[in-house]
């Protein structure tokens, strides 16, 4: 599988370039091995969705692996999972409520750990997805730059499945403008924007996304 990692990574890169964002493997669908040999090719960032599943993979995973790459959760969190994601994950892109926050903020404090987080929004309204509307986000984002032992990183967004490619620029450029705007407004530094996947990661980058979370495409 590294050969075949390695190949698509390649890829990638050349089709962005010359944009050089950070590129997190989705290994939620994988095993440890997947893991293992995405490390080998270069690759230093893995993202999982089902805690349970990914602390397994974690822990069975060679040490050299384990300690010199970055966990970054991505999957809808619920409270009672949050000491768990906060003791093994490093970055946090699912926070989609005030009251999550706080949750992770508490659990921070615990471990003395600042926690990375990407707030998650979803300007696109899909009833089936978490995450902060526009209104929603203006309201409470001040409340949750206030907690302690939280770093924003940034916005997080999923697009719609089959969204058309004008729709995509449009969304995402959406994102990218209301961190902007956000940024200003606090006076701070929101240096990473998570957005871009397989099917969309094209669009993500020439909107301005920092972060691409990437699975199907690097493994298959």
């Amino acid at each position: 599988m590294e050969n075949i990692v390695r190949k698509n990574l390649l890829q990638i890169q050349e089709e962005i370039a010359p944009c050089k964002p950070n590129i997190i493997a989705v290994t939620k669908y994988f095993d440890k091995q997947a893991i293992i040999s995405a490390y080998e090719a270069g690759l230093r960032d893995f993202a999982e969705a089902r805690v349970n599943d990914a602390i397994e993979k974690i822990e069975a995973l060679p040490a050299e692996v384990r300690e010199n790459s970055t966990f970054h959760f991505i999957g809808h969190l619920q409270t009672n999972k949050v000491a768990k994601v906060v003791k093994y994950f490093d970055f946090i892109h699912s926070v989609d409520s005030l009251h999550l926050a706080q949750k992770i903020s508490q659990e921070a404090a615990k471990l003395g750990k600042n926690q990375k987080v990407f707030i998650e929004v979803n300007f696109a309204d899909e009833e089936q997805k978490f995450g902060f509307s526009k209104v929603g986000l203006e309201e409470e984002f001040g409340a949750l730059l206030a907690l302690p032992n939280l770093e924003i990183q940034g916005l997080m967004s999923m697009s719609p499945l089959g969204a058309q490619e004008n729709y995509l620029f449009e969304l995402f450029k959406g994102v990218k403008r209301v961190q902007d705007e956000l940024a200003v407004k606090y006076g701070l530094q929101l240096p990473e924007t998570s957005m871009g996947m397989s099917q969309d990661y094209m669009v993500a980058v020439k909107c301005g996304a920092t972060k691409l979370r990437i699975g199907r495409k690097l493994f298959t």
